[in-house]
């Protein structure tokens, strides 16, 4: 095993021979199809891969000496199983096998996502000229990204008209102006309101026309002779109630409606994000549904997964720099400590106060128990959970019981950790922003296409 010696240098890779067997790999999007991968397949592999990233986990932090390692030696680190994001892909395929993703590159632009991304054949949601940047890096066509930002820079939107990025979004009239005057051949999508009060990120909040305004809209484009293409919605990151994509797409089969009445030609319908792990398949189904109601297989169907890809594909470790011991406060009788960590939410920790996550602890290593087994616990240990600022707001868990007294030095991971992480860390108190990140495959179809 080679560790990857900076974030975007891929590692060599191990692949265990329960993967190597399954061959494949043809990942056209159009004609390509995913054999031999049913839904017991990949929870059978996903198990194996936890093992694999445990495993490397351990070996990594077991190099770190913290009594004579030079500065940052010990900081925090990623295992990143690009394995993971390619049985996110196969469940996609078996589940929406009609929508074509285009990732949300906001989530994890992580330069070894974005090239797998683009190997899988899928497309990219881009909001920024930079985002824009690391899509084309790619070597993808411009065809393949959609600038869904409603509300743009006009350098950005002359930027993408010399890149060739057609594809965008509007929800106002003053962006159709905008857009008329700084890119008039835009290949526009019409951004809806839905209902998000149950997702995790609502949006509406500040994006999506209603439907009283989108005729007018729809009327000024025409005016204007721009060249509007289709609609989009998203329902809010991280969903809760699959019902809401059902009136979003009836709500779009009515704006498509109306654009044809007013003479637009529209063929593309983009249902947006909001898909998670744990509720893909619910959801999946009720959109699947009503797409098949509502719109007939000749309209183009485009989605911007982002979290569905890349959560489970990112392992952190973060190392226990100090401990604190202190009266239980709901237990004054008994001990507690309080543990720091050299990442917080200032860090890749971001996602508790960005994203309201809540990364539950694990022990990774912890050198008092396996020096004396009475280090570890059959009641647990409690602890909260702290990182490295000097804020009072920069807590990882308030509260939680683990099964062994841990100690300065010892290793805490944290699964799930692969979207809206490392790129809202910031350098704030002058601790980095940019983590090792160690590249595993898991599944021989993504060292395939990766050549790991």
């Amino acid at each position: 095993m080679v560790m990857a010696p900076t974030a975007c240098v891929p590692a060599e890779v191990c692949t265990p021979k329960y993967y190597q067997e399954k061959q494949d790999h043809n990942l056209n999007w159009d004609h390509g199809q995913f054999s031999n991968h049913g839904g017991d397949d990949i929870s059978q592999s996903r198990l194996a891969a936890k093992e694999l990233v445990l495993d490397i986990l351990k070996k990594r932090a077991a190099e770190v000496n913290v009594d004579s390692c030079a500065p940052g030696e010990e900081d925090a680190f990623y295992v990143a199983d690009m394995g993971e994001i390619y049985r996110q892909h196969l469940r996609w395929k078996m589940n929406l096998s009609r929508v074509r993703p285009f990732y949300a590159v906001k989530c994890n632009p992580d330069p070894e996502i974005l090239r797998l991304m683009a190997k899988l054949g899928n497309g990219f949601d881009c909001a920024s000229k930079a985002e824009i940047d690391m899509a084309l890096d790619t070597g993808i066509d411009p065809s393949r990204i959609i600038y869904a930002q409603p509300c743009k820079t006009k350098s950005y939107l002359r930027y993408a008209a010399q890149v060739g990025v057609k594809q965008m979004t509007f929800d106002n009239a003053d962006e159709l102006y905008k857009i008329k005057a700084n890119y008039p051949d835009a290949e526009l999508y019409l951004r809806i309101l839905t209902d998000d009060s149950n997702s995790l990120c609502q949006f509406s909040m500040k994006f999506g026309a209603s439907l009283d305004v989108a005729r007018q809209l729809l009327e000024l484009a025409h005016q204007l002779e721009l060249k509007v293409v289709g609609v989009s919605f998203h329902v809010g990151s991280g969903a809760e109630d699959p019902k809401a994509f059902l009136k979003a797409v009836q709500d779009a089969r009515l704006v498509f409606d109306q654009a044809a009445e007013i003479g637009h030609e529209l063929h593309t319908l983009d249902v947006g994000g909001g898909f998670s792990q744990d509720t893909f398949e619910k959801f999946a189904g009720v959109l699947s549904e009503a797409l098949d109601t509502y719109f007939p297989p000749s309209i183009r169907v485009i989605a911007e997964p982002g979290r569905y890809y890349v959560a489970n594909a990112f392992t952190l470790a973060a190392n226990i720099i100090a401990r604190r011991e202190v009266r239980d406060p709901e237990d004054p009788t008994n001990d507690a400590y309080m543990l720091y960590l050299n990442d917080g939410v200032y860090g890749n920790f971001s996602n508790i106060i960005f994203d309201h996550q809540h990364p539950v602890a694990q022990v990774l290593t912890c050198a008092s128990a396996a020096n004396s087994p009475y280090a570890a616990t059959s009641g647990g240990v409690t602890y909260s959970i702290w990182g490295p600022t000097c804020d009072g707001i920069d807590v990882i868990s308030k509260r939680i019981e683990l099964p062994a007294l841990l100690e300065v030095g010892d290793w805490l991971y944290f699964e799930e950790m692969g979207a809206y992480t490392k790129c809202s860390a910031t350098r704030f108190n002058g601790f980095s922003d940019n983590h090792e990140v160690i590249y595993i495959s898991s599944e021989a179809g993504a060292s395939a296409l990766l050549e790991y």
